[in-house]
Protein backbone atom coordinates (compact mmCIF):
# COMPACT_ATOMS: atom_id res chain seq x y z
CA UNK A 1 0.00 0.00 0.00
CA UNK A 2 1.55 3.62 -1.02
CA UNK A 3 0.69 5.58 2.07
CA UNK A 4 1.85 9.59 2.67
CA UNK A 5 4.48 9.77 4.87
CA UNK A 6 3.37 11.95 7.90
CA UNK A 7 5.73 14.41 8.55
CA UNK A 8 3.66 16.81 11.13
CA UNK A 9 4.42 19.81 9.19
CA UNK A 10 7.92 19.00 8.70
CA UNK A 11 10.23 17.74 6.52
CA UNK A 12 11.66 14.04 6.81
CA UNK A 13 14.39 15.31 9.33
CA UNK A 14 11.77 16.99 11.58
CA UNK A 15 12.97 20.05 10.46
CA UNK A 16 9.80 22.62 10.36
CA UNK A 17 11.81 25.66 9.65
CA UNK A 18 15.18 26.85 9.23
CA UNK A 19 16.97 30.22 8.51
CA UNK A 20 20.61 30.91 8.00
CA UNK A 21 22.12 35.06 9.54
CA UNK A 22 24.55 37.02 8.20
CA UNK A 23 25.97 39.94 9.63
CA UNK A 24 23.59 43.50 9.25
CA UNK A 25 21.39 40.91 7.17
CA UNK A 26 17.47 39.35 7.69
CA UNK A 27 17.80 35.51 7.39
CA UNK A 28 17.32 33.30 4.56
CA UNK A 29 15.30 30.13 5.06
CA UNK A 30 17.02 26.64 4.88
CA UNK A 31 16.32 23.27 4.34
CA UNK A 32 17.86 20.24 6.60
CA UNK A 33 20.35 19.55 3.48
CA UNK A 34 21.27 23.49 2.91
CA UNK A 35 21.95 23.70 7.28
CA UNK A 36 24.48 20.88 7.40
CA UNK A 37 26.26 22.57 4.22
CA UNK A 38 26.40 25.69 6.49
CA UNK A 39 27.30 24.12 9.68
CA UNK A 40 30.52 22.62 7.92
CA UNK A 41 31.50 26.16 6.44
CA UNK A 42 30.81 27.82 9.81
CA UNK A 43 32.98 25.30 11.39
CA UNK A 44 35.37 25.95 9.05
CA UNK A 45 35.50 29.70 9.87
CA UNK A 46 35.37 30.10 12.99
CA UNK A 47 35.09 34.39 14.44
CA UNK A 48 34.86 36.47 17.32
CA UNK A 49 31.11 36.28 19.02
CA UNK A 50 29.22 38.72 17.64
CA UNK A 51 30.18 38.33 14.10
CA UNK A 52 29.84 35.61 11.38
CA UNK A 53 27.22 33.93 10.41
CA UNK A 54 24.70 31.91 12.55
CA UNK A 55 21.89 29.55 12.01
CA UNK A 56 18.22 28.85 13.79
CA UNK A 57 16.75 25.36 13.46
CA UNK A 58 13.07 24.37 14.66
CA UNK A 59 12.09 20.62 14.80
CA UNK A 60 9.00 19.10 15.27
CA UNK A 61 9.40 16.62 18.53
CA UNK A 62 6.55 14.24 17.02
CA UNK A 63 8.21 13.67 14.12
CA UNK A 64 10.07 10.05 14.92
CA UNK A 65 13.48 11.07 12.93
CA UNK A 66 13.85 14.59 14.79
CA UNK A 67 15.55 13.74 17.67
CA UNK A 68 18.07 11.00 16.05
CA UNK A 69 19.05 13.72 12.95
CA UNK A 70 19.64 15.83 15.75
CA UNK A 71 22.27 13.71 17.34
CA UNK A 72 23.94 12.54 14.08
CA UNK A 73 24.35 16.44 12.87
CA UNK A 74 24.34 18.55 15.64
CA UNK A 75 26.83 19.36 18.52
CA UNK A 76 24.08 19.28 21.16
CA UNK A 77 24.72 18.56 24.95
CA UNK A 78 23.34 15.54 26.29
CA UNK A 79 21.57 17.60 28.67
CA UNK A 80 19.53 18.93 26.03
CA UNK A 81 18.34 15.71 25.25
CA UNK A 82 17.45 14.56 28.55
CA UNK A 83 15.53 17.54 28.84
CA UNK A 84 13.50 16.86 26.55
CA UNK A 85 12.24 13.60 28.46
CA UNK A 86 12.19 15.06 32.40
CA UNK A 87 9.05 16.04 34.22
CA UNK A 88 9.82 19.80 34.78
CA UNK A 89 8.29 21.80 32.58
CA UNK A 90 9.23 25.19 34.39
CA UNK A 91 10.36 28.14 32.41
CA UNK A 92 14.20 28.28 32.93
CA UNK A 93 17.63 29.56 31.30
CA UNK A 94 20.35 27.47 32.66
CA UNK A 95 24.14 27.27 31.27
CA UNK A 96 25.22 23.94 30.18
CA UNK A 97 28.73 22.61 28.87
CA UNK A 98 29.25 26.03 26.90
CA UNK A 99 25.75 26.36 25.60
CA UNK A 100 22.36 27.74 26.86
CA UNK A 101 19.36 25.36 27.62
CA UNK A 102 15.94 27.35 27.82
CA UNK A 103 12.88 26.11 28.75
CA UNK A 104 9.73 28.04 27.31
CA UNK A 105 5.80 27.66 27.37
CA UNK A 106 3.32 29.12 25.53
CA UNK A 107 -0.42 29.04 26.70
CA UNK A 108 -3.89 30.09 25.51
CA UNK A 109 -5.65 31.55 28.20
CA UNK A 110 -8.66 32.19 28.56
CA UNK A 111 -10.65 33.62 32.04
CA UNK A 112 -13.45 31.27 32.11
CA UNK A 113 -11.41 28.66 31.23
CA UNK A 114 -8.28 26.51 33.57
CA UNK A 115 -5.09 27.06 30.62
CA UNK A 116 -5.06 23.39 29.98
CA UNK A 117 -3.59 24.66 26.26
CA UNK A 118 0.18 24.82 27.82
CA UNK A 119 2.77 23.89 24.93
CA UNK A 120 6.43 23.71 26.00
CA UNK A 121 9.73 24.77 23.91
CA UNK A 122 12.97 23.58 24.72
CA UNK A 123 15.89 25.92 23.36
CA UNK A 124 19.69 24.98 22.72
CA UNK A 125 21.76 28.23 21.83
CA UNK A 126 25.39 28.22 20.64
CA UNK A 127 28.04 30.48 19.53
CA UNK A 128 26.52 29.69 15.63
CA UNK A 129 23.60 27.93 16.14
CA UNK A 130 20.30 28.07 18.23
CA UNK A 131 17.90 24.71 18.04
CA UNK A 132 14.13 24.95 19.26
CA UNK A 133 12.18 21.86 19.47
CA UNK A 134 8.34 21.32 20.08
CA UNK A 135 5.62 18.30 20.68
CA UNK A 136 2.75 21.10 19.55
CA UNK A 137 2.37 24.36 18.30
CA UNK A 138 3.16 27.62 19.84
CA UNK A 139 2.58 31.03 19.06
CA UNK A 140 5.67 32.26 20.86
CA UNK A 141 7.83 30.53 17.48
CA UNK A 142 4.66 32.16 14.98
CA UNK A 143 5.96 35.43 15.88
CA UNK A 144 9.53 34.83 16.00
CA UNK A 145 9.06 33.39 12.43
CA UNK A 146 7.05 36.51 11.60
CA UNK A 147 9.79 38.77 12.69
CA UNK A 148 12.57 36.49 10.89
CA UNK A 149 10.28 37.13 7.59
CA UNK A 150 10.03 40.97 8.53
CA UNK A 151 13.44 41.47 7.77
CA UNK A 152 14.10 41.94 11.14
CA UNK A 153 18.24 41.78 11.71
CA UNK A 154 19.72 39.66 14.11
CA UNK A 155 22.95 39.75 15.14
CA UNK A 156 23.22 36.95 17.55
CA UNK A 157 21.25 33.59 18.20
CA UNK A 158 20.80 35.04 22.08
CA UNK A 159 19.28 37.42 20.47
CA UNK A 160 16.82 34.86 19.19
CA UNK A 161 16.29 33.46 22.66
CA UNK A 162 15.89 37.28 23.98
CA UNK A 163 12.88 37.87 21.36
CA UNK A 164 11.38 34.55 22.34
CA UNK A 165 12.21 34.92 26.46
CA UNK A 166 10.43 38.62 26.16
CA UNK A 167 7.68 36.84 23.93
CA UNK A 168 7.13 35.03 27.12
CA UNK A 169 7.10 38.20 29.34
CA UNK A 170 4.33 39.81 27.16
CA UNK A 171 2.31 36.77 27.60
CA UNK A 172 2.20 37.54 31.13
CA UNK A 173 1.62 40.90 30.92
CA UNK A 174 -1.86 40.39 28.84
CA UNK A 175 -2.88 37.79 31.42
CA UNK A 176 -2.23 40.44 34.25
CA UNK A 177 -3.83 43.23 32.05
CA UNK A 178 -6.85 40.83 30.79
CA UNK A 179 -7.45 39.39 34.67
CA UNK A 180 -6.98 43.21 35.98
CA UNK A 181 -9.65 44.14 34.12
CA UNK A 182 -12.03 41.13 35.07
CA UNK A 183 -11.44 41.81 38.87
CA UNK A 184 -12.16 45.11 38.23
CA UNK A 185 -15.46 44.78 36.92
CA UNK A 186 -15.99 41.56 39.93
CA UNK A 187 -15.04 44.75 42.33
CA UNK A 188 -17.25 47.36 41.39
CA UNK A 189 -20.33 45.03 41.12
CA UNK A 190 -19.48 44.15 44.71
CA UNK A 191 -19.54 47.99 45.90
CA UNK A 192 -22.49 48.41 44.17
CA UNK A 193 -23.74 45.94 46.44
CA UNK A 194 -25.37 43.77 43.48
CA UNK A 195 -25.78 39.95 44.14
CA UNK A 196 -23.66 38.01 42.13
CA UNK A 197 -22.10 34.92 42.68
CA UNK A 198 -18.55 34.94 41.80
CA UNK A 199 -16.53 34.27 44.94
CA UNK A 200 -16.16 30.60 43.00
CA UNK A 201 -14.80 32.35 40.07
CA UNK A 202 -12.47 34.33 42.00
CA UNK A 203 -10.96 31.60 43.67
CA UNK A 204 -10.88 29.64 40.09
CA UNK A 205 -8.94 32.61 39.05
CA UNK A 206 -6.64 32.57 41.94
CA UNK A 207 -5.60 28.84 41.24
CA UNK A 208 -5.14 30.23 37.82
CA UNK A 209 -2.47 32.92 38.27
CA UNK A 210 -0.42 30.52 40.57
CA UNK A 211 -0.06 28.35 38.52
CA UNK A 212 0.86 30.69 35.53
CA UNK A 213 3.24 32.23 38.15
CA UNK A 214 4.75 28.73 38.87
CA UNK A 215 4.83 27.59 35.33
CA UNK A 216 5.94 31.06 32.92
CA UNK A 217 7.73 32.81 35.04
CA UNK A 218 11.50 31.78 35.27
CA UNK A 219 13.20 30.69 37.56
CA UNK A 220 15.13 33.56 39.54
CA UNK A 221 17.96 31.05 40.47
CA UNK A 222 18.87 29.55 36.92
CA UNK A 223 19.28 33.47 35.63
CA UNK A 224 21.24 34.96 38.57
CA UNK A 225 23.62 32.22 37.81
CA UNK A 226 23.76 32.61 34.68
CA UNK A 227 24.59 36.35 35.04
CA UNK A 228 27.36 35.43 37.18
CA UNK A 229 29.19 32.86 35.21
CA UNK A 230 28.04 33.45 31.41
CA UNK A 231 29.51 31.46 28.24
CA UNK A 232 32.22 33.38 26.89
CA UNK A 233 30.44 33.50 23.16
CA UNK A 234 27.77 36.36 24.93
CA UNK A 235 28.62 39.40 23.93
CA UNK A 236 27.95 42.45 26.15
CA UNK A 237 24.83 43.47 24.36
CA UNK A 238 23.09 40.16 24.94
CA UNK A 239 24.25 40.50 28.64
CA UNK A 240 22.55 43.89 29.29
CA UNK A 241 19.57 42.40 26.97
CA UNK A 242 19.06 39.46 29.43
CA UNK A 243 19.51 41.99 32.72
CA UNK A 244 16.74 44.32 31.40
CA UNK A 245 14.69 41.26 30.67
CA UNK A 246 15.00 39.55 34.02
CA UNK A 247 14.05 43.33 35.29
CA UNK A 248 10.93 42.82 32.91
CA UNK A 249 10.21 40.08 34.39
CA UNK A 250 10.80 41.14 37.88
CA UNK A 251 7.73 43.93 37.18
CA UNK A 252 5.42 41.67 35.50
CA UNK A 253 5.73 39.16 38.46
CA UNK A 254 5.23 41.64 41.05
CA UNK A 255 2.39 42.73 39.28
CA UNK A 256 1.31 39.10 38.89
CA UNK A 257 1.58 38.72 43.05
CA UNK A 258 0.03 41.97 43.18
CA UNK A 259 -3.30 41.02 41.39
CA UNK A 260 -3.07 37.73 43.55
CA UNK A 261 -3.25 39.16 46.65
CA UNK A 262 -5.68 41.36 45.59
CA UNK A 263 -8.16 38.91 44.41
CA UNK A 264 -7.22 37.07 48.21
CA UNK A 265 -8.61 40.82 49.86
CA UNK A 266 -12.01 40.87 47.36
CA UNK A 267 -12.87 37.36 49.05
CA UNK A 268 -12.07 37.88 52.30
CA UNK A 269 -14.54 40.99 51.46
CA UNK A 270 -17.17 38.53 49.89
CA UNK A 271 -17.01 36.60 52.75
CA UNK A 272 -17.37 39.00 55.67
CA UNK A 273 -20.18 40.45 54.15
CA UNK A 274 -22.07 36.39 53.33
CA UNK A 275 -21.46 36.17 56.99
CA UNK A 276 -23.05 39.34 57.96
CA UNK A 277 -26.38 39.02 55.66
CA UNK A 278 -26.15 35.41 57.45
CA UNK A 279 -25.84 36.60 61.03
CA UNK A 280 -28.86 39.05 60.01
CA UNK A 281 -30.84 36.05 59.30
CA UNK A 282 -29.98 34.26 62.28
CA UNK A 283 -30.90 37.30 64.02
CA UNK A 284 -34.43 37.49 62.13
CA UNK A 285 -35.21 33.92 62.98
CA UNK A 286 -34.45 34.64 66.77
CA UNK A 287 -36.44 37.31 67.27
CA UNK A 288 -39.30 35.69 65.45
CA UNK A 289 -38.97 32.58 67.65
CA UNK A 290 -38.38 35.13 70.95
CA UNK A 291 -41.71 37.30 70.24
CA UNK A 292 -43.72 33.68 69.09
CA UNK A 293 -42.40 32.15 72.67
CA UNK A 294 -44.83 33.50 74.75
CA UNK A 295 -48.18 32.66 73.06
CA UNK A 296 -46.81 29.22 72.74
CA UNK A 297 -46.02 28.77 76.13
CA UNK A 298 -49.72 29.86 77.35
CA UNK A 299 -51.18 27.78 74.57
CA UNK A 300 -49.63 24.74 75.58
CA UNK A 301 -50.76 25.21 79.23
CA UNK A 302 -53.87 26.27 78.36
CA UNK A 303 -54.39 23.50 75.89
CA UNK A 304 -54.57 20.72 78.39
CA UNK A 305 -57.93 19.08 78.83
CA UNK A 306 -57.89 19.10 82.86
CA UNK A 307 -59.80 20.92 85.45
CA UNK A 308 -59.07 23.93 87.40
CA UNK A 309 -58.11 26.09 83.82
CA UNK A 310 -58.25 30.04 85.27
CA UNK A 311 -60.64 32.22 84.11
CA UNK A 312 -62.41 29.46 82.35
CA UNK A 313 -65.84 30.90 83.89
CA UNK A 314 -64.99 34.23 83.43
CA UNK A 315 -66.62 36.20 80.63
CA UNK A 316 -63.55 38.80 80.11
CA UNK A 317 -61.31 35.69 80.25
CA UNK A 318 -60.28 35.79 76.24
CA UNK A 319 -59.21 39.58 76.51
CA UNK A 320 -57.22 38.85 79.50
CA UNK A 321 -55.08 36.34 77.88
CA UNK A 322 -54.79 38.41 74.88
CA UNK A 323 -53.27 41.24 76.86
CA UNK A 324 -51.24 39.20 79.37
CA UNK A 325 -49.72 37.33 75.65
CA UNK A 326 -49.23 40.71 74.30
CA UNK A 327 -47.81 42.13 77.32
CA UNK A 328 -44.99 38.91 77.28
CA UNK A 329 -44.49 39.32 73.64
CA UNK A 330 -43.75 42.86 74.28
CA UNK A 331 -41.36 42.15 76.96
CA UNK A 332 -39.17 39.37 74.78
CA UNK A 333 -39.06 41.87 71.49
CA UNK A 334 -37.54 44.37 73.99
CA UNK A 335 -35.21 42.01 75.60
CA UNK A 336 -33.94 40.54 72.57
CA UNK A 337 -33.98 44.06 70.65
CA UNK A 338 -31.82 45.76 73.73
CA UNK A 339 -29.13 42.48 73.49
CA UNK A 340 -28.92 43.22 70.21
CA UNK A 341 -28.01 46.98 70.58
CA UNK A 342 -25.73 45.72 72.94
CA UNK A 343 -23.73 43.97 71.06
Amino acid sequence: MNLPAITYGADNSGLVCGFRFSPNEPGIPVDADSAIESLARIAETPGRPGTGEFLWLHFNLAHVTSQRWMRAHLDLPESFFEALHEGSHSTRIEHLQGALLAVVNDVMFDFEKAPSEIATLWVCTRERIMVTARLRHLRSIDRLRAAVREDEVFDTPAELLMHLVRDQADLLVQIVRDNSIEIDRIEDQFLSQRNFETRRDLGAVRRVLVRLQRLLAPEPGSIFRLLARPPAWLTTSDLQSLRDTTEEFTLVLGDLAGLAERIKLLQEEIAARMNEQTNRTLFTLTIVTVLALPINIIAGLFGMNVGGIPLAENRHGFWVMVLLVMGFTGLAGWWGFRRRGGR
